[in-house]
């Protein structure tokens, strides 16, 4: 198994294109256990012993595709920190918890979050293509499987057909699109058969890591349930490819409007020219820039937690030299139903022209 930047035409040369471009195929091929991490690394399995005692914790997949965009030789590529295990997700020294929005708290039926009084989340599965090392729910990822989907699902519906005040539901996991298509499509009808029920939302990292999900009968199906939102998440300009952007094409011609929530990544994008790029990029496949996340203090996490003053240093010279079209809003996303706190650049918050850096000691204490 030969994976990386030096080795894309051996990966996919080696693979016939009508199995590279089956997305069923590619999440059938990925990388799920330290054998085949010691393959993509060429390195003996005893040797990632480290990376081992991680996957009992929280298991890796990767998909071929993703593979193919990054450096494993190469520890600071930021699509590699994004995806294979590091020992320091077991150093919990800055006390992440389990789950930081605290997200089973607010579940009133199993599955599905309602924190804010016009909207609820429905997480319709637990599997994702990439298993992203700063998930903020990671919790999930050895979870027992539920019981059968549709049943777990119509609980749901019932759920919302009885709260009156939710006009909105986004549909997300693990990710939506892995649950199969007809089973999606019936559970995007029945919500839209309730009358409150105004607007669909799905949340998908789909088109960045498995962009061959999204066909032209997928896209033909979701654009039944419109007015339907697509979020989806970028961290890097790397993710932006010629597939990635043909994915987010097709979901655009079908009338369905591409969101992105970037999180801001220590050593991934947490740097001006870094996001700039994203940004730009971002601009150029028409996918608006929505949220940029500070990272949530989940547990398993704390090296890809960058401080506040660093995004807001970020957001300070992005605002004041890129297009208003490129510009996310950085957040603060806090448990409760408190909502997203913004988290302004400096300009337009005057005690920074007079007391510097130490004025926001408080907000480097939420950190």
């Amino acid at each position: 198994m030969t994976f990386g930047k030096e080795s894309d035409r051996d990966l996919r040369s080696g693979t016939p294109v009508g199995e590279w471009n089956d997305w069923k195929w590619q999440f059938r091929n990925r990388v799920r256990s330290l054998r085949q991490l010691a393959s993509v690394l060429n390195r003996p399995v005893a040797s990632l012993a480290p990376c081992g005692l991680v996957l009992r914790t929280y298991p890796i997949a990767i998909t071929p595709y993703y593979l193919s965009l990054l450096d494993p030789a190469d520890e600071n590529d930021p699509l590699r920190r994004q995806c294979f295990p590091d020992p320091r997700e077991l150093n919990f020294y800055l006390g992440g918890v389990e789950d930081p929005l605290d997200e089973e708290r607010d579940m009133p039926v199993p599955g599905l979050i309602h924190r804010y009084p016009d909207r609820c989340l429905a997480i319709v599965t637990g599997t994702c293509a990439v298993h992203c090392r700063h998930c903020n729910r990671k919790r999930m990822w050895r979870a027992k499987k539920p019981g059968r989907t549709r049943e777990r699902l119509q609980v749901m519906v019932d759920y919302v057909a009885r709260t009156p005040a939710l006009r909105e539901v986004i549909v997300s996991g693990g990710d939506p699109l892995l649950i199969s298509e007809g089973l999606l499509d019936w559970f995007l009808g029945a919500l839209r058969a309730i009358s409150h029920v105004e607007v669909l939302r799905i949340g998908s990292r789909a088109p960045v890591t498995l962009p061959m999900r999204i066909t032209p009968e997928l896209c033909t199906m979701l654009k039944r349930h419109r007015p339907l939102w697509f979020n989806t998440q970028f961290n890097h300009a790397l993710e932006i490819t010629e597939e990635s952007a043909r994915a987010c094409e097709m979901l655009l011609a079908a009338g369905i409007p591409v969101g992105n929530q970037s999180v801001l990544l220590r050593g991934v994008n947490d740097d001006y020219e870094s996001m700039r790029d994203l940004l730009y990029g971002l601009e150029r496949i028409s996918v608006r820039p929505y949220y940029l996340f500070q990272c949530d203090p989940v547990r398993g996490t704390d090296h890809f937690r960058a401080e506040i003053w660093t995004g807001m240093e970020i957001m300070e010279r992005l605002w004041r030299n890129i297009s208003g079209l490129c510009l996310p809003r950085y957040v603060l996303d806090c448990p409760g139903g408190r909502g997203k706190i913004p988290l302004q650049p400096f300009s337009l918050l005057p005690e920074t022209r007079q007391g510097g850096k130490h004025s926001f000691d408080n907000i480097k204490q939420m950190d």
